[in-house]
């Protein structure tokens, strides 16, 4: 059974910092682009960052040179860190993982945490 399990969520005031986490398990998460989306009330899921199998990494514009995702293989886990923190990047964050399992693509996704951004 698959599963991806996001933490780190909270809230934070204007200007400060967070870790999200993603811990994953029953995939071979070596092999998986790990994504991070996030989605406020009343506005669509938006792709924030990801990180490819090889480590390359991409970012929304709205996040570059504040937020920074990696991965660590050896824990099955991806991280978001969160600088600079802003009002408009309160959301629900959700991690994504997608690869290619016994030949078919595969997209799982985890449950979310909360990131309040309010003073």
């Amino acid at each position: 059974q698959v599963q991806l399990v996001e933490s780190g969520g909270d809230l934070v005031q204007p200007g400060g910092s967070l870790r999200l986490s993603c811990a994953a398990s029953g995939i071979i998460f070596s092999n998986y682009v790990m994504d991070w989306y996030r989605q406020a009330p009343g506005k669509q899921r938006e792709l924030v960052a990801n990180i490819t199998v090889g480590g390359s990494t991409n970012y929304v514009h709205s996040v570059k040179g504040r937020f920074t995702i990696s991965r660590d293989n050896a824990k099955n886990t991806v991280y978001l860190q969160m600088n600079s923190l802003k009002p408009e990047d309160a959301a629900v964050y959700y991690c994504n993982a997608r690869g290619i399992s016994w030949g078919k693509p595969r997209d799982y996704w985890g449950q979310g945490t909360q990131v309040t951004v309010s003073s």
